[in-house]
């Protein structure tokens, strides 16, 4: 599944924002990394890049450090009104069943990175949520909770406090301090797949908000802003902020991105070529412009930076460093840390030879 091909609402971001203040967490360090400036978030004509905001969830991850159920906690309350026009479609549909139509259509309008199916099992309907395999595994348990947890609060939401699941179900093992129902639903860890299960006479009852007008309006637009979000970027740019919001265990290979975007090694290479772009001199340049920020920013040790940017060891880290900015790490470091406008101490070249006094005329 490919999550990378469209831009998304700041709404998101916000409300992971929101939830770290409550775990008093700093917006700017939920932000780190990100390249995400919080005063254009409030900006409703702003778009979050899919890469930048899967950085501010694996910080959100990590500095709650790993707090159970964390992705069902966020997603229960990304409320109707996180959606925008979407919502308001939702909202404004005729019956549950055509608001669920409508929002499989219209999914690259959400938030989700995880592959979502519905189907109908006799009374009830069954939603499955799959992970999407190129993230990390911290990282897609919490995705899918995410998901799951966003779902209920829309159908709640859309079809309105009489709604409630027969199950929810949860494929990995349970965690100390996780939620035990959700929705009038126990919840069910270990099983056979991330589902949940609604009696889909829930769907069939007319919605007390339904406006054929005002579903047909949101539906156009939601079409006009989805062909606006799934423009493309250039490659170059694609490249430059996803390799800039990644941690790697190993230097970031071209055929792996060709994976990530579900196309081949030459094809790949082919766009960079016609964008006069080479992968090894972008992928340098970003790991160039990274380790320089950290080393400034002083957070992380020499050898943590190294990891981070997917070196094996100090020394070849070193050695790269050495290559792109001319100095070593400890030195660049160094210069960091120095005040301002300090000067540089020249260097100490010992005593000057006495003079001594010639003879007088």
């Amino acid at each position: 599944m490919n999550v990378w091909n469209f831009a998304r609402s700041p709404a998101s971001v916000l409300l992971m924002i929101e939830y770290g203040r409550g775990r008093n967490v700093a917006p700017s360090a939920l932000l780190r990394g990100s390249q995400l400036p919080l005063k254009q978030l409030a900006d409703p004509d702003f778009t979050v890049q899919a890469a930048q905001e899967l950085a501010v969830a694996a910080n959100l991850l990590r500095l709650t450090r790993h707090e159970a159920d964390l992705g069902l906690k966020v997603g229960l309350s990304y409320h109707l009104s996180a959606y925008g026009l979407l919502g308001y479609g939702l909202l404004s549909s005729a019956t549950g069943e055509a608001a669920v139509a409508l929002a499989r259509r219209y999914l690259a309008l959400t938030y989700t990175y995880v592959g979502i199916v519905h189907r109908r099992a006799g009374p009830c309907d069954v939603v499955t949520f799959e992970p999407a395999p190129e993230l990390p595994a911290d990282l897609q348990r919490f995705f899918v909770g995410r998901a799951m947890g966003a779902t209920c609060r829309v159908l709640r939401d859309v079809i309105g406090s009489a709604f409630g699941l027969v199950a929810f179900d949860l494929a990995c093992d349970a965690e100390p301090g996780g939620k035990s129902h959700v929705l009038g639903a126990r919840v069910r860890h270990g099983q056979r797949a991330n589902a949940i299960t609604f009696e889909h006479a829930h769907l069939e009852r007319p919605l007390p908000q339904a406006n054929a007008v005002t579903a047909a309006m949101c539906e156009r637009m939601c079409a006009e802003l989805l062909v606006r979000r799934r423009t493309r970027p250039d490659m170059v740019s694609f490249l430059q902020e996803y390799l800039a919001t990644h941690a790697f265990d190993s230097p970031p290979q071209l055929k792996d991105i060709a994976t990530l975007l579900n196309t081949s090694e030459r094809t790949l290479k082919r766009r960079l070529q016609e964008e006069g772009a080479c992968f090894r001199d972008i992928s340098n340049a970003v790991r160039r412009a990274r380790a320089q920020a950290l080393i400034a920013e002083g957070r992380l040790s020499v050898k943590e930076i190294a990891h981070e940017l997917g070196f094996s060891d100090l020394s070849s880290f070193s050695q790269a460093f050495k290559r792109w900015t001319g100095v070593a790490p400890s030195v660049s470091r160094q210069q960091a840390a120095r005040p301002s406008g300090a000067a540089e101490r020249p260097p100490s070249v010992g005593k000057r030879p006495r003079r001594t006094a010639g003879p007088r005329s």
